[in-house]
């Protein structure tokens, strides 16, 4: 069975997006190819369950990740960061082998 943690922020940053949105079940997370290293992260709004998606749920919030991104993201931890002036999703993800320069994409 594959997992995926969401942190403390993570959620209180889904809830907050949504409740600013008025609508939504949480955070949809794919996985495209691009970027100079293979892949790169597709966050979306999940307005409804898809049957391709695998639902994660934690402090009250949820992520659902496509079915075909399961292998690449199992045992990540998404997490929301302040650095700076910047604010993002951040996915720690162990099956990660190699990641670009600017961070915009990995290598599984």
């Amino acid at each position: 069975m594959a997992s995926l943690t969401i942190t403390p922020a993570a959620a209180e940053q889904i809830h907050h997006v949504l409740d600013e949105r008025g609508k939504g079940l949480g955070l949809k997370v794919s996985v495209k190819p691009s970027g100079c290293s293979g892949f790169s992260y597709v966050l979306d709004f999940a307005d409804e369950a898809d049957a391709a998606d695998v639902s994660f749920e934690a402090h009250g919030a949820r992520v659902f990740v496509d079915r075909e991104a399961l292998e690449m993201l199992d045992g990540s931890e998404v997490d929301f960061v302040n650095e700076g002036l910047n604010r993002y999703f951040r996915f720690n993800n162990p099956n990660i082998k190699d990641e670009c320069g600017c961070g915009e994409s990995f290598t599984v």
